[in-house]
Parts: structure tokens; sequence; C-alpha cells
């Protein structure tokens, strides 16, 4: 019972999440205070484009590889696919303050969907984005999103991400922050973020989507917190944020958005 377990889960979240008061490490004192509760400014431009899609009712043909392919047909409505698959504009917003705040250059995103979310990725200043998606349908309108906002410093890689993503990781890209945002399973979560670990470094972040979303991505979300090259983590229930540097204490906290 998805709805069910989605409800329990955020009624420990908020029971279970604390502000920038209850924290006594500073480095996540300090991403609380200059990072997370800074204010919410959203990309004009972006929202004109997430605004359009919602109301777009044309009809593609998209081969979903994610979890959730076997309860969505073969054609669907891009309204329909944008109110399910587009992180809110708050989400964005917040992950392009963490890439600025902290100087992150290399930008990899697992699931590109429409591309909304990578254009917030892709305008923080400095950035190149590495943006995967399976659905060759998706992949394209996608890339038309990014030449008509004339985001050049994206580069979109099409196809299915178990065979994707190893052929990049050989390639030795040191990264900065990645996003796992794609098939939504326990055993597909771990498995990229084993092969992410290849190319995160010490000051990298790595952020997961839906970590609450059932009891098996909760699962992949507390092995993420039991590795041992995790060394903090921050719930905000939609998503959790790992950190890296051997020079924090290792923490686990939950915090309010």
């Amino acid at each position: 019972m998805p709805g069910l377990h989605r409800y329990r889960a955020y009624l420990s979240y908020w029971l279970n999440a604390i502000d920038e008061h209850s924290l006594h490490a500073p480095f996540l004192f300090q991403f609380v205070t200059e990072v997370l509760r800074e204010r919410h400014v959203p990309d004009a431009e972006v929202e004109q484009l997430r605004a359009r899609l919602l109301r777009d009712d044309s009809e593609i043909d998209i081969r979903d590889l994610g979890s959730g392919a076997s309860n969505y047909p073969t054609v669907r409505r891009v309204s329909a696919i944008a109110r399910r698959s587009l992180s809110p504009p708050r989400l964005s917003s917040l992950y392009q303050r963490i890439i600025s705040h902290y100087g992150c250059h290399t930008i990899v995103e697992l699931g590109t969907s429409l591309g909304v979310n990578t254009l917030y990725l892709a305008r923080a200043a400095g950035t190149n984005v590495y943006t995967f998606e399976g659905a060759p349908s998706l992949a394209a309108l996608a890339r038309k999103h990014f030449a008509e906002a004339r985001q050049e410093n994206i580069r979109v890689i099409e196809g299915d991400i178990d065979i994707t993503l190893p052929e990049f990781v050989a390639q030795g890209v040191k990264v900065d922050w990645a996003l796992i945002d794609a098939n939504h399973t326990e055993a597909a979560t771990l498995r990229y973020f084993n092969l992410l670990l290849k190319i995160l470094h010490d000051t990298s972040i790595l952020v997961i989507d839906d970590i609450h979303q059932s009891p098996a991505m909760e699962s992949a979300w507390r092995q993420v917190q039991g590795h041992e090259r995790v060394r903090a983590t921050a719930d905000l229930y939609r998503c959790g944020i790992a950190f890296f540097s051997p020079l924090l204490n290792k923490q686990h906290v939950v915090l309010r958005m």
C-alpha cells in the first residue's frame, strides 16, 4: 500500500526533523543556515517551461526503464509526465544553491525526464552537466528544451543507464555533485551509488531522490548512510544528501526543509 507507506514515512520524518538550533556539527549547521534556509528564488524562464509542459496534452511514445515501467502505458501525455516526474521548484532551486555554495563544477544527473531540473543545475555558474536518460523520446524533448534555453553546458547521454553509466565512469571524469533520480528501486539505486563512488571525491555531494517512496528505497538509503565513505547525511524527506569529507564526524540528521 504505497499511500499508507508514504503517510507513515512523512509522519516519522515530521516527528524526527530538527532545525539548525539542534545541530552541533559546524558543517551541517552551516549547510542549514547558509544553503537550506536561503530564500528560494525560482528561475522565471525555466518555470515558464514547466507551466507549458503541465498544459501540454500532446502524446509521445515512451519506453520507461524505471521502477514504474509496468504501471504506465507506452503512449503518454507530456502533461502527465510533467506532473509525475518533475522535481518541484523549491527542490530544484535548492540543488542549484548547493552547487553554487560549494563550488561544484562537474555535475551528473541520472534521470533527465523533460529537462526542467537539468536547466536549474546548468544555470549554476561554471557548471558542466552530464544528464542521463533512458527513454529516447524524453531525451529528444529535453534536448529541444535545452536548445530553446540556449543552454550549451549540458550533455545528454541517452540509453539504458546500466550501460551508459559504467561507460561514463570508465572515462574517469571526477564528479563534484551527482543526483540519482532514475530507476527508483533498491537494487538500481545501490548499483548507481556504487558506480558513482568511483568518480566521487572527498568534497563531492550526492543527492538521492525519493528516499521514502517505498520500503525498498528507505532500505537503499540506510545502506548508503552506512557506507564507510559516507561521513554525513541529511534527510529532507523528498531527498537524501550525502557528504564524503573524511574531516567530518559521522552524523546523520533529519532536517526540516
